[in-house]
This record gives structure tokens, C-alpha cells and sequence, in this order.
């Protein structure tokens, strides 16, 4: 699915407006955020002025801070998904955000309380990209290419190279960056777990 271009450039703009709301509503001071999710105040001041878009490890901690569930920054209205409950995600319910390196698709934007934060993903030429730092993030992540071919760097691996189909399953406080393999575009969707899980018991 092809994102309007109109959307993306209005993502960022949309997140620190949420973002900005979010505070407010709270009663929280920029400092109260950043002591509260380890970002630097003026990351969460740039955040909310629109002048950067996070990438997946920093707008999972801005959540953090806000004592808010992911979802809420890419949707101002939900409702929490109780037991028993299911929800369907039609073409245009996604909640979306464009970094340099990313464009986010947030599926299920509006509901709130999943133990899973499942995305879709479009990915650039690894050429065209700008890193400062690999993603690391607690929690597990599944990765599944859907169209293109895609390089996956990691932390302390070799690189691992996917084509469509093929797929990734990761401890993602491991560095971590994902790029196109070829001149053009990859589509991924990946789910990823909101905490770590517990440890496995050895008897």
C-alpha cells in the first residue's frame, strides 16, 4: 500500500501534537517526562516541536514517560482490548510516522492495552539512510519481509540478508537496523513484544 505523500510529511507534525496533549493533559513538566522515560529534555522538546520524528526505541520510551500506551501517539481515541474481544484492521486505519530512514505504519492504532505492537514498514535503499545509533529496545521482535529483499545488522552478528518471505525472530535489546538490499524500496511487517518475557525456568 502506497502512503499519501500528504500524510507522511503531516506525521511528524501530528505525533508532537499528540505528544505535546498528552503532557499536558497529564500535568507533567518537559523534565517530568525525561526523567521518566531516560530520553534527553531536549529529544522530548524536539519531539514535541515537530523537529524530529524517534525512531521505534525512542517513541516507546516517550510512552513511557507520557504512563501511556504506544498506540496513543499514533491515535487520540481508543479503547482497551479486554478478553474475549477481537479487532480487524482495514487499508487507511494505520497510524503512520515518518522518520529519515522509516516510514511507520502503526496497525490497530486505537487499541489500547496489546502486548504486542504490530507495524508495517517501508524501507530505504541502505545507501539513502542516515544512522546515528543501532534500535535497541526491550522485548522480542519478529520480522518478515513482505516485498523487496532487506539487510538486517546486528549487534555483535553478521548481517543477515532476507528476501520476500523469509523471516527474523530477535531479542531486541540487541542493535539493530534494518535497510533495503537493493535500489529500491522493501515492505516488512513486523511485530514486536511490549516488555521482556519472563525467564525461561530450568529445572
Amino acid at each position: 500500500m502506497t502512503t499519501p505523500a500528504k500524510t507522511l510529511t503531516e506525521s511528524r507534525a501530528a505525533l508532537a501534537r499528540r505528544a505535546k496533549d498528552l503532557r499536558h493533559r497529564k500535568g507533567l513538566t518537559l523534565q517530568d517526562v525525561a526523567d521518566r522515560s531516560k530520553l534527553a529534555v531536549s529529544t522530548v522538546s524536539k519531539i514535541e516541536r515537530g523537529l524530529i520524528s524517534p525512531t521505534y526505541d525512542r517513541f516507546s520510551m516517550l510512552a513511557e514517560g507520557l504512563e501511556v500506551d504506544v498506540s496513543e501517539l499514533f491515535a487520540e481515541a481508543g479503547s482497551a482490548f479486554a478478553q474475549g474481544e477481537l479487532a480487524v484492521s482495514r487499508p487507511g486505519d494505520e497510524g503512520y510516522l515518518e522518520t529519515e530512514n522509516y516510514t511507520y505504519e502503526m496497525l490497530f492504532p486505537h487499541v489500547r492495552g496489546k502486548t504486542m505492537v504490530p507495524m508495517l514498514g517501508t524501507l530505504k535503499p541502505l545507501e539513502q539512510m542516515r544512522f546515528d545509533r543501532m534500535v535497541r529496545h526491550p522485548g522480542q521482535e519478529f520480522f518478515h519481509v513482505l516485498e523487496g529483499r532487506v539487510l538486517v545488522q546486528l549487534d555483535g552478528a553478521d548481517d543477515v540478508v532476507l528476501e520476500a518471505g523469509e523471516s527474523l525472530y530477535f531479542d531486541s535489546r540487541r542493535g539493530h537496523l534494518y535497510a533495503s538490499a537493493t535500489d529500491g524500496n522493501a515492505r516488512i511487517l513486523v511485530v514486536c513484544t511490549e516488555i521482556d518475557p519472563a525467564p525461561t525456568r530450568k529445572d
